[in-house]
């Protein structure tokens, strides 16, 4: 198989594919010779993970591309509503998906899960308690899914991005912000926001037949910003 093919043949279903890196993600996919289900339907709802799932048909390769505006409230600030509808959003669709896709995935010993989550949940982040709570829990649940399912050949991994363009926390301008701009050189090595296709042309290897050595592993895709 070439790079070219390397999701050759894989049905791979994107989750709000309209949103974060839901677009390149697409795009990058379908280019690597995969089958695109792109989902836009709202996972708020207990019932709707299942529903998108079962109106996929078959899938080889989840990516669940989660993601909300990041409130930005001091933490003695944070309500119940700011927290429950951030985990609402973020956390809670992630195991009704899992529920909904893996048991064909462990049934025929293949198959791959991979969380768009953040870096936000790696280095503490004024201002951003609520947002970085919900993207730790991703990667925890992660963490402990993907050595649960291992053993079936089911390989489940996160990417925990900052810095990486994308429309919903990156729009054009955030970008063209000249405050914004001398952040990025001052806390990003790299001098720049990571492409979005950079980021996409990542998670397309870690979906594909190449990558089943990684299993509940988190990914830094932050240009160099280092998660302490």
């Amino acid at each position: 198989m070439t790079d070219s093919l390397l999701l050759a043949n894989k049905r791979v279903l994107i989750t709000q594919a309209d949103a974060f890196m839901g677009p390149v993600l697409c795009e990058v996919f379908a280019a690597r010779g995969a089958t695109v289900i792109a989902s836009t339907e709202s996972l708020l709802d207990p019932q709707a993970p299942a529903a998108v799932v079962a109106a996929a048909g078959p899938v080889d390769v989840l990516v669940a591309n989660l993601a909300i505006p990041a409130p930005t409230t001091p933490a003695l600030d944070v309500t119940e509503d700011e927290w429950r509808d951030v985990f609402a959003a973020l956390v809670d669709p992630l195991p009704r998906l899992c529920r909904a896709v893996l048991p064909p995935m462990v049934g025929r010993r293949a198959g791959k899960i991979l969380v768009m989550g953040s870096a936000s949940a790696l280095r503490g982040m004024k201002r951003a308690s609520t947002y970085s709570a919900a993207r730790g829990a991703q990667l925890a649940y992660v963490q402990a899914l993907g050595v649960e399912l291992a053993p079936h050949n089911v390989q489940i991994n996160l990417i925990a991005q900052n810095f990486v363009d994308n429309p919903t926390y990156f729009p054009p301008e955030v970008q063209a912000n000249p405050r914004f701009q001398e952040r990025l050189q001052r806390e990003v090595p790299l001098g720049r926001l990571v492409g979005a296709r950079e980021d996409a042309e990542f998670a397309a290897y870690l979906c594909s037949e190449a990558a089943n050595c990684f299993v509940g592993q988190i990914f830094p895709m932050c240009g160099g910003w280092v998660p302490r």
